[in-house]
């Protein structure tokens, strides 16, 4: 029998159950063993002024965008990916490395347990390996030959396979159906592993596959031609959607498109902060969940939101559902709350081993301490987590049972050192070339 370890706080919230006041959670070996009452289970390791949730699922990131803050704000989707694009092509896979480490460093320090991340280098596998942070890792292919495609998943699959273990697993992500065809989607999903791709995210990306015009134009020799349909609908009639599938987004979705992805079984992780900074709109969150999807909550990457901050996200969430539907009952914090951790495991499919604090289930948690806050005393402790939280009152975060982040520890100096070098060289001036020969060459590598 391994050694045990019991925490205890003002409240415990398991997410399925009912918050705990006075609650405690006995780990072992890893494992959630039981949670109740302190005065049933101990008081052990005691946080006052604090509650013990499960670790938030953040269900879309780029951890290798993690020092990319503030490029190209303000411009509409299309240019602004092409100068992501151009840009990435300066640096190299040790910067990307260096770069997935601070964005790992980020999550664990907003209380963030596990990941879906769509990497472009497979950097973030190792990163999250390193960190203990996680993850499913989707790695990006683009392109029209779908043996292509399979050839730049295997060559990056090698690099990201020493990363590999129970911890962190692979997936594959056809980026996006402006940037692949239906032959390419058809050969990811006959891999056999967890498939993420972004649909339907901005006016731009119909522009152009709808009708083949828009900002989306001067890069047109790497796009997918257009049929004259979006994303969703092609890929559902195509027959490359089903539950294996996680679609980032769905911002620009109508009933139909919602509905298909209800009867295909599709995840959505939703990403409000980005959707809202790019200018995309605000996805329908209401009617995905209205609709049965399996719905989870991202960031993103830095590249369009300004931090890993989750419960920023969170906020973000509740609000803009509140005010696309004019509802203040339209989404509670408990429900959010919900989404940010349940609900992301049950969008990456692994909500049997995370994403709520029950007996069997992995010890990934976090605690948050609300001492001096508005929040204090308690009246809703979901409430209190989820409007009164930040990084900074994240105490501890962890995995597998193991503190993989502590307030007052380690504050990662040279990783954030390393970090910003490669931040840099993203900025160098004599390092651009032309924008649209950048982009080709990046999307062929």
């Amino acid at each position: 029998m391994g050694a045990v370890r019991v925490l205890s706080s003002d409240w415990v919230l398991p997410v399925e159950g009912e918050p705990i006041e006075n609650g405690a959670v006995v780990i072992r070996d890893g494992r959630i063993e039981a949670v109740g009452t302190a005065a049933e289970l101990g008081r052990g390791e005691r946080y006052e002024g604090a509650a013990i949730l499960p670790g938030f699922v953040n269900a879309h990131t780029h951890l290798e965008y993690a020092v990319y803050a503030g490029f190209g704000d303000g411009l509409s989707f299309a240019p602004w990916l092409a100068m992501h694009i151009e840009r990435k092509a300066r640096i190299d896979r040790n910067d990307m490395e260096a770069i997935a480490r601070r964005g790992a460093a980020e999550c664990l320090a907003s209380g963030v347990t596990t990941v879906g991340d769509a990497s472009f280098a497979g950097a973030a596998a190792h990163a999250c390996a390193e960190l203990g942070l996680r993850a499913v890792v989707y790695l990006e292919v683009f392109g029209r030959d779908p043996e292509h495609a399979l050839d730049r998943y295997r060559e990056t699959l090698k690099y990201v396979e020493p990363a590999l273990s129970e911890q962190v697993a692979v997936g594959v992500s056809p980026h996006a159906p402006y940037s692949c065809t239906t032959e390419v989607y058809e050969a990811c999903l006959s891999l056999g592993v967890p498939v993420m791709t972004h649909l339907n995210e901005s006016a731009d990306e119909l522009a152009w596959l709808l009708r083949g015009e828009g900002p989306m134009q001067p890069v047109s020799d790497i796009l997918v031609e257009p049929d004259g349909q979006t994303g969703i609908k092609r890929l559902a009639r195509a027959g490359v959607l089903n539950e294996r599938v996680v679609a980032a987004h769905c911002v620009k979705v109508d009933e139909e498109e919602i509905e298909l992805l209800a009867r295909h079984g599709v995840a959505v992780a939703h990403c409000p902060r980005s959707n809202a900074l790019l200018g995309c709109g605000v996805a329908p969150l209401a009617e995905l969940r209205t609709a049965g999807l399996r719905v989870g909550v991202g960031t993103d990457g830095v590249s369009s939101v300004p931090s890993h901050d989750f419960f920023e996200e969170l906020r973000v969430v509740v609000s803009a559902t509140r005010a696309r539907t004019e509802r203040a009952d339209a989404l509670s914090a408990t429900e959010a709350l919900e989404l940010a951790t349940i609900g992301g495991a049950r969008a990456l499919g692994i909500d049997g081993e995370t994403g709520s604090l029950v007996a069997g289930k992995r010890a990934d948690l976090a605690v948050l301490s609300l001492f001096d806050s508005p929040y204090l005393p308690w009246e809703d402790p979901a409430a209190a987590v989820v409007y009164g939280g930040a990084p900074e009152r994240v105490v501890a975060t962890l995995v597998d049972g193991r503190t993989r982040y502590e307030r007052g520890g380690s504050e990662w100096h040279e990783l954030i050192g390393a970090a910003s070098r490669a931040r840099s060289r993203l900025l160098a001036r004599e390092a651009a070339t032309d924008a649209a020969a950048s982009a080709t060459t990046a999307a062929q590598q």
